[in-house]
């Protein structure tokens, strides 16, 4: 299908009026119509290509190839083989030797985890290049020449197979953490035993370390074929051209003679609920997952399978509303509840029921959700909860066609990938749509029950739980007695829904201001309106996302302007007045108020200011309006969110000292600032305990009771005309006092030039990670925050080649390099990796070595070259979205600088050299606070 529903802020409208076009009839064997955008074809080898053209990111294209290969099909002696061959595939092809495929593509701005990728799961394997230039024809040939030798033609040479044994060890070791321990636990009870709980995609590393070359070519030739590949082109191309050259390049593979069948796995059938409790040492909070299997349901691409999945849909959406309201409660026993039904393997679908328990509130928690489970599948849904669930699915559509040019890559990529894989066609949006008027026209409560009932088997249940140790588990025989009393509860009510419907502001009486004054910006296109209470509004148009309005409204101070006991209090004032809802309305009935229209609004109080922020589809913006108001005047703060806010840090801080990465952080904290000082926050009991809801309603209330100390940035498609009258009637209505603050500079400091500290910590899977860090204070400059991205970025190129592909020492290196300008201007540069604990004293030699090497000047021209180009290509991408014009607004009036201007920033990137870079190194590491935390396993 082509639609699939995004998770959004809707909102309410009246929907008597929404069906007003006469609706079809349709058939359950109706067929939904196909995509006639997307190009599909076969070729006479039995590859598939999809072809789909877009402007959506100017001048760039997205490859594909789709590999119905994962690893299922390994055998006993091939376990991690598929994921190797994805690894391979960077690593040597026919036309691109060793690392061809990345030093091309990098030429051209491509960033190797993030442009250049690929995954592999068990059933599939997709490599793809993302957004790489499009309008030379040499470079597109380039990418299809990449598709066609990944399609078949890898080297797979020794030396490069052994030097990827480590990277991929790794990678094992790095995911190696207490969920995934669990997950191996569990998988059996997953998938009944079955191959699926056998065929992890990152393998068993005896065999990884150790497997003959000739098993994995052997792996490669029997299963990487034309007729088990699909190539996908999006981007701003022509299909027609793109298609010819498809048909000539893709020609010469060769269909395999006598081919193995491409084999598929059902998980078997199980007559009685099986249970499974999984423990780990390092595991700090309790999780339950109830599922039901079935039989993966084949698409026939009907109106009868559109009907079905959008009942569905609608059902679930309306439990977990349930849910999620229930979570809003004090009282709740659960931390988040979430129910639904999705593909599980290409052979089975699940219904699952999934919970995170508060602390030894696994059985009362289990409870509850069943009981809303059977609640809903007994009595069904109110006429208000179907209403407002068929304003949001109309109005999510209705922006979806609005905006049916702006479709990314990724979503096309999805549906391509469905259609390929799982044979879901690719529908066109507006026939669709059609269709869904009269799904959604005929929906009542019969039918939605009707949907969830037939999925509630008795068979193929399984109930796995994840526990704590130290704390009351959930038992087989308390699972199956909740279950069992919840299916046959003679007590239980029907839902009540309680909400009237009734308009965002209420009775609240506004006086409207004037715009006193207007001044044109020719140099960036922009206008600024000064309101009568003394609020500045910048506004640009902009219609790159069509019919989209942003608003920013920023003002300094924030929590730098209260002493430490008050901290806790400034840093989650805003989240309490999130949690408690917005003028006569609490959270729960906030989100109802604004069923069917496409609004939000946010607000936050950071380190060094406060912001107001919002969004909408132009139809909305006067609801976006409102709601900008009513956080300014009519803030909530409810004392029962506020002791569930508490509540909640509780819970998060019971069991942290199990909780590995937590324990490093708090680590990282202590040994840079000491343990006692005041403005360096951490998770404890003392920080909970400083938590007032006084202050915290006090906090907020004077950092939003000064509109006039508030920038507005308004950007968007919509014409001053109809801003105006918005801006007078809402935004100049606010009440100012018109005060001017700032922040206060109290950043924490190191406690130490030079911090060198190696700290042992027992963990279940050895492994050492390193944190490496330089920070300075220094003079900002434009030039200076260009040359510390450019550091860290040819440190990253750097290290993936010395530590990751020489060494086979490392997954990766993340490197962060930023010049900051507020509170004070710094700079700072942080290194961190995780490595196998034996070769941490083999590895940090290099860290540094790469360093020094840059400080000689020793910077490989391709290096500079790449990075160049990356910046200049990343930065011409931008400008396809409106997000580059709020940039360029907040830029220009906030910090005057024009970021549109190429003297601040391409005639820098072009004009970089390694002297600069080198220069800037010297200046900024030689007099740089050092620090270097090592952990290592505590034998």
């Amino acid at each position: 299908m082509f639609y699939k529903q995004k998770s959004a802020l809707l909102f309410f409208v009246i929907i008597a009026n929404l069906f007003t076009v006469q609706a079809q009839n349709f058939k359950g064997n109706d067929p939904i119509a196909i995509n006639q955008k997307i190009k599909k074809g076969v070729l006479q080898n039995g590859m598939t290509y999809y072809i789909y053209p877009t402007t959506v990111n100017k001048n760039t294209a997205s490859y594909y190839i789709i590999q119905n290969v994962g690893s299922i099909l390994e055998n006993d002696q091939q376990k991690g083989l598929a994921h190797f061959l994805e690894h391979m595939a960077f690593n040597g092809t026919k036309n691109f030797e060793g690392k061809g495929i990345l030093n091309t593509l990098q030429k051209q701005g491509a960033v190797f985890g993030k442009n250049i990728n690929a995954y592999t799961s068990t059933d599939e394997t997709v490599y793809n290049l993302d957004n790489i230039p499009s309008k030379e024809s040499g470079v597109v040939d380039t990418c299809l020449l990449v598709l066609h030798d990944w399609s078949g033609f890898l080297s797979l040479t020794n030396q490069e197979i052994d030097a990827e044994r480590g990277v991929i060890t790794e990678e094992w070791r790095t995911r190696q953490n207490a969920s995934q321990r669990i997950y191996n636990q569990l998988a059996p009870y997953y998938y009944n035993n079955s191959l699926y709980a056998d065929r992890k995609p990152i393998g068993d590393m005896d065999i990884v370390k150790n497997f003959d070359y000739q098993v994995l070519r052997d792996f490669y030739k029997d299963w990487y074929r034309p007729d088990l590949q699909a190539i996908a082109i999006v981007g701003d191309i022509n299909a027609d051209d793109i298609e010819a050259r498809i048909k000539k390049l893709f020609a010469d593979i060769p269909a395999r003679q006598n081919p193995k069948k491409r084999f598929e796995i059902a998980i078997p059938d199980n007559d009685k609920t099986t249970f499974k409790l999984a423990l780990d040492k390092e595991i700090t909070a309790s999780n339950i997952i109830y599922m039901v299997r079935h039989k993966a349901e084949k698409p026939t691409g009907t109106f009868a399978d559109l009907e079905k999945s959008t009942q569905r849909s609608i059902a679930f959406s309306l439990i977990n509303n349930r849910l999620s309201e229930l979570n809003q409660k004090e009282d709740c026993p659960f931390k988040g509840a979430q129910i639904g039904f999705q593909n599980y393997s290409r052979l089975n679908d699940i219904l699952f029921i999934s919970l995170s328990p508060k602390p030894n509130q696994q059985e009362a928690a289990f409870k509850v959700v069943m009981d809303e489970w059977t609640r809903a599948s007994k009595f069904g849904f109110s006429k208000g909860e179907i209403e407002r669930a068929v304003a949001e699915r109309i109005s999510s559509y209705e922006n979806y066609l609005e905006k049916i040019d702006e479709i990314t890559h990724k979503n096309v990529i999805a549906m391509v990938k469905d259609d390929y894989l799982k044979h879901e066609v690719i529908g066109d949006p507006t026939a669709e749509f059609e269709m869904m008027k009269v799904i959604l026209k005929n929906l009542d409560t019969n039918i939605l029950q009707k949907q969830i009932n037939e999925l509630y088997t008795a068979n193929n249940r399984v109930i796995a739980v994840t526990g704590v140790e130290n704390e009351t588990n959930l038992t087989q025989e308390q699972a199956f007695g909740i279950i069992d009393k919840a299916e046959n509860n003679p007590a239980l009510k029907p839902y009540i829904d309680n909400f009237v419907a009734t308009t965002l502001m209420g009775d609240t009486v506004l006086k409207p201001g004037k715009i006193v004054s207007e001044q044109k910006n020719d140099v960036i296109g922009a206008t600024t309106y000064v309101l009568s209470n003394g609020v500045k509004v910048h506004y640009k148009f902009a219609d790159k996302n069509k019919k989209e309005v942003e608003l920013q409204a920023q003002s300094y101070g924030g929590v730098s302007l209260y002493e430490p006991e008050d901290i806790a209090s400034a840093t989650y004032a805003s989240n309490l007045a999130l949690m408690s809802g917005l003028g006569s309305f609490s959270n729960t009935d906030l989100d109802k108020v604004l069923k069917g229209k496409l609004a939000a609004s946010s607000v936050d109080i950071n380190p060094l200011g406060e912001m107001v922020s919002g969004s909408a589809n132009v139809r909305d913006i006067e609801t976006m309006m409102q709601l900008v108001y009513l956080r300014f005047e009519k803030p909530r703060f409810e004392q029962n969110m506020f002791a569930l806010m508490k509540q909640r840090f509780q819970n998060s801080l019971k069991n942290k000292d199990k909780d590995l990465n937590r324990k490093m952080s708090d680590s990282i904290s202590a040994i840079t600032y000491g343990t006692n000082n005041p403005r360096v926050q951490i998770l404890n009991q003392q920080f909970i305990d400083n938590l007032s809801f006084d202050k915290m309603k006090s906090i907020y209330e004077n950092r939003f009771c000064d509109v006039s100390n508030f920038e507005f940035y308004i950007v968007g498609d919509i014409t001053p005309e109809v801003l105006k009258p918005l801006l007078e009637k809402y935004i100049a209505s606010i009440k100012g006092i018109k005060r001017k603050e700032n922040f206060r500079n109290n950043i924490p400091k190191w406690i130490s030039t030079k911090i060198d500290k190696d700290v042992f910590i027992k963990m279940e899977t050895p492994k050492s990670s390193v944190t490496i860090m330089y920070q300075q204070e220094y003079k900002y400059s434009q030039k200076n925050k260009i040359l510390a991205s450019f550091l860290g970025d040819i440190l990253t190129l750097r290290y993936t080649e010395s530590l990751r592909e020489k060494e086979g020492g490392t997954y990766g290196a993340h490197i962060k390099c930023f010049a900051a300008k507020d509170p004070e201007p710094y700079r700072h540069l942080a290194i961190t990796f995780d490595c196998d604990p034996n070769k941490v004293e083999l590895l940090l030699p290099i860290v540094y070595q790469e360093i020094e090497k840059i400080k000689k000047g020793e910077i490989a021209t391709e290096d500079l070259e790449k990075t160049k180009t990356n910046y200049l290509k990343a930065n011409a991408d931008r400008k396809n979205f409106n997000r580059y014009s709020m940039d360029l607004v907040i830029n220009y009036f906030r910090d005057n600088d024009n970021i549109d201007d190429p003297k601040n920033y391409t005639d820098i990137v072009k004009a970089m050299t390694s002297k600069d870079i080198q220069d800037f190194a010297n200046s900024f590491l030689n007099k740089a606070d050092t620090c270097e935390i090592v952990f290592k396993p505590l034998q």
